[in-house]
């Protein structure tokens, strides 16, 4: 597996503001290792989403029609195995539960596969109790700490809130006036953010919300088409802007904070930046899609 180590500092600017002042922080990125390809020498293909903790990284190698999973240890990647059935194609998002089980999104059926920790199939994750569950296309899903799940279903315009079996346990509208949407997370607060592609801005719901309210105005002047968002512990949003070539920070409350820009294919910059996930342990993982790579960050 060739894997490049880097240690150039990239220097992200964060701007905030008081009354007229502006101050200015800067974050450090560090570029630890880029994976390309698995142990066999086979690159990955146009990788779109990540999904990691302290020990394992699971990636979406979606032209590949796989998954793959790396270990993680002493900054030291290695490759572990690949998941691939045919259940299974065009994987676009990645997600683990609390019972350490692999759920991945096909992006050619828009069905959620079930894969085991030992890397058995499962089956598909069966929705209950919704509403015309025939209209269905789901664009996006994430589960949360407590193993519920949450579907983008962009076709009946809202947000499903279901339970680790697939029962219906609320809807969330998604808003009239909107252009595309991409993504979302729930942060640990149970809050849940939206991203508008197309109007570059950030829609938010409460835990208890029954619609989305725009969190920001539109960010068109930082972000050209973000596709992407996750959040930290920090009170941080993640936003990946694909076609700029970048990662936008924002506040909770929608405000600028910085980016880690650069476009291009040498390390540490970016040619459609699609899937980021934090460890908690200080590092990133960002599918950089166009470059056949997955870029890890300190």
């Amino acid at each position: 597996m060739r894997i490049v180590v880097i240690q150039i500092l990239i220097m992200a600017m964060l701007l905030c503001s008081t009354g007229t002042a502006v101050c200015e922080q800067t974050v450090m990125f560090q570029s630890v290792v880029s994976i390309y390809s698995d142990a066999d020498g086979k690159g990955l293909l146009h990788p779109e989403d990540v999904a990691c903790t302290a020990k394992v990284i699971f990636i979406a190698d979606t032209g590949n029609n796989r998954l793959v999973q790396y270990s993680l240890e002493a900054n030291e990647v290695k490759f572990v195995s690949q998941i691939h059935f045919s259940q299974l194609q065009s994987p676009i998002r990645v997600q683990l539960t609390s019972k350490g089980e692999i759920w991945a999104l096909s992006g050619q059926t828009r069905r959620i596969v079930r894969i085991g920790a030992d890397g058995a199939y499962l089956g598909n994750f069966e929705i209950k109790g919704v509403t015309d569950p025939e209209k269905l296309v789901t664009r996006s899903f994430r589960i949360d700490r407590h193993d519920n799940v949450y579907v983008l279903d962009i076709q009946g315009s809202r947000l499903l809130v279901l339970s680790a079996t697939g029962e219906f346990l609320r809807q969330i509208e998604l808003p009239k006036e909107f252009g595309s949407f991409a993504d979302f997370v729930v942060a640990s607060s149970g809050t849940i953010y939206l991203v508008d592609s197309v109007n570059a801005r950030i829609h938010s719901a409460g835990p208890d919300a029954e619609n989305f309210t725009p969190l920001s105005k539109s960010l068109k002047e930082k972000m050209d088409f973000p596709t992407y968002i996750t959040t930290d512990n920090g009170g941080n949003l993640y936003v990946t802007d694909q076609n700029g070539g970048k990662i936008v920070i924002l506040g909770v409350d929608g405000s600028f904070r910085g980016n880690k820009a650069g476009k291009g294919w040498a390390e540490g910059l970016f040619d459609y930046p699609v899937g980021v996930c934090l460890n908690g342990n200080g590092l990133a993982f960002v599918a950089d899609r166009n470059n056949n790579r997955v870029q890890i960050f300190r």
